[in-house]
């Protein structure tokens, strides 16, 4: 890709627990893993992607939430990953309070958009090169609600990459996300886009998911990635040692189905981009 300007994906569905950061992390690893350079912007306040990628919060002195304030620009608050060409803006509990902060504010809901253009501008570092410099694709993990931060994600975003479980409610309140797009579509990005719908948790011993993945194909389509993100042990076990689970286990099922997520998505990039 390009190194003038990063795609910027975000990853979001107000619902909990559908596998936004831990697809964020896997993604996130996966594209680096096949050359390209991505930056990960935390803006969940429980910092699960900053800890899933081993950054201590000791480590986190500039943070997402000095970037939305207007304290730091963001490539201040960029950290490099234990994995090479993955960087992450993390963010801390502070970001909790973010909204009252600046529910008053013009351009509230465009700090995230701004400070993603401010990257270009970054000066170089000692070396010659900033750590900012050259994102092919900056992915938002996005917080489990439609609130102030999914905005500023969504006005920053060319796409929306939506998680969505293999479970009987997996398509309740999707018609509200689809409604925010729209909204935000009409009134503050015109161009935003949904890129995709990642469907995650899948067992093949539930007749259930099964159904899900039916129903789900039939309503949207070719907006459905073929790749489908199996439950998978290793997936939820690698958090916990601070290691994308491509790192934890790269054999397993889970971090396959990320590297063809990975692939799956450049080639869609490519198709966009023709």
């Amino acid at each position: 890709m390009s190194n003038n300007r990063p795609r910027v994906l975000a990853i979001a569905n107000q619902k909990g627990g559908v596998g936004k950061t831990t697809t964020a992390i896997n993604l996130g690893t996966a594209l680096a893993a096949i050359d390209e350079r991505v930056l990960i912007v935390d803006l969940d306040s429980q910092g699960n992607a900053s800890t899933g990628l081993g950054i201590d919060p000791k480590n986190r002195t500039r943070s997402t939430y000095d970037v939305l304030t207007g304290e730091a620009p963001l490539a201040e608050t960029v950290l490099q990953t234990s994995v090479p060409n993955l960087f992450i803006a993390p963010s801390t509990m502070d970001l909790s309070g973010l909204e009252l902060e600046i529910a008053n504010q013009k351009d509230r809901a465009f700090r995230l958009r701004n400070a993603i253009g401010g990257l270009q501008k970054a000066e170089r570092g000692k070396d010659g090169k900033a750590a900012s410099e050259g994102f092919s694709y900056v992915l938002v993990d996005c917080p489990p609600s439609l609130n102030l931060l999914t905005i500023n994600a969504m006005a920053a975003a060319d796409a929306i990459l939506v998680p969505l479980q293999c479970e009987f409610f997996a398509l309740e309140g999707l018609s509200q996300l689809l409604k925010t797009v729209e909204q935000v579509k009409a009134n503050l990005n015109p161009s935003l886009t949904i890129h995709g719908i990642v469907l995650t948790m899948y067992d093949a011993r539930n007749n259930l998911s099964d159904q899900v993945v039916a129903d789900v194909r039939q309503f949207f389509g070719a907006k459905v990635y073929d790749t489908i993100i199996p439950r998978n042990v290793r997936v939820s076990e690698a958090p916990s040692y601070g290691k994308p689970v491509l790192l934890y286990d790269f054999k397993c099922v889970g971090s396959q189905a990320y590297l063809k997520l990975a692939a799956e998505i450049v080639q869609r990039e490519r198709t966009l981009a023709t």
